[in-house]
């Protein structure tokens, strides 16, 4: 083979270390498995936006509140975080209106609890698979980095049974160890990227989710003189 033949990516791969190899392959699932996750993640906040977007419209736009919580109980399961608390509060508002020797303050206390119950389910469901960017991000430059180290070791051990080192005797073998932290920087890069737009989202959303539920509460506690 000649030394552009050589020096192709493709042949870097080939011609690299089983421990180079693995620890490439280990590194090209991750990334894909990463980017799945950003694709999901990045679906589930859009929905959650627009859901929550076009609860508040209807919220605010002055409906009765029985209606509401109707729509939202026939549609649970494509209804979006926001009607979720809010079906959730309404329901525990209904049940403990309905019965005696409450005070009012118990009665919003035990809604309230009932909101911010479901509140941090829903945040549960949206932070998930964030751990995994999180670590796809701090992880991966190490573990091409290991694969860099080791390359470079074993490029260095190959050299010492040659009688004159040239260039062209060191350059594939330290190109070898350097793909594996590129492919570690190609990994990490994206997922990071992801988690600190995703991480922005769902704080947003769960700033959205706390303002509503002060909102509603104050709203149940006029409902009770």
């Amino acid at each position: 083979m000649n030394f552009t033949q050589d020096m192709s990516i493709l042949q870097l791969v080939l011609n690299a270390s089983g421990v180079v190899q693995a620890v490439m392959a280990l590194l090209a699932v991750v990334s894909l498995m990463s980017w799945f996750y950003i694709c999901v993640k990045w679906f589930a906040t859009r929905d959650a936006r627009r859901k929550t977007e076009r609860f508040e419209r209807d919220f605010w736009s002055g409906g009765d509140l029985q209606r509401l919580y109707n729509s939202a109980a026939a549609g649970h399961h494509h209804a979006g975080s926001m009607e979720h608390i809010f079906e959730a509060g309404f329901r525990e508002f209904t049940k403990l209106k309905g019965q005696k020797g409450l005070e009012a303050s118990d009665v919003i206390d035990g809604s309230r609890r009932a909101m911010r119950a479901t509140c941090q389910r829903e945040m549960d469901a949206l932070e998930a698979h964030l751990a995994f960017l999180a670590s796809v991000g701090s992880v991966s430059p190490y573990i091409g980095l290991f694969g860099t180290v080791w390359g470079i070791m074993h490029a260095f051990r190959a050299l010492g049974n040659v009688g004159q080192a040239t260039l062209a005797a060191v350059a594939p073998g330290i190109a070898e160890a350097l793909v594996a932290t590129a492919i570690g920087l190609f990994a990490a890069i994206p997922a990071v990227l992801a988690y600190n737009r995703f991480s922005h989202e769902i704080d947003r959303l769960a700033t959205r989710y706390e303002s509503f539920m002060e909102e509603f509460s104050n709203i149940l506690q006029r409902q009770m003189r």
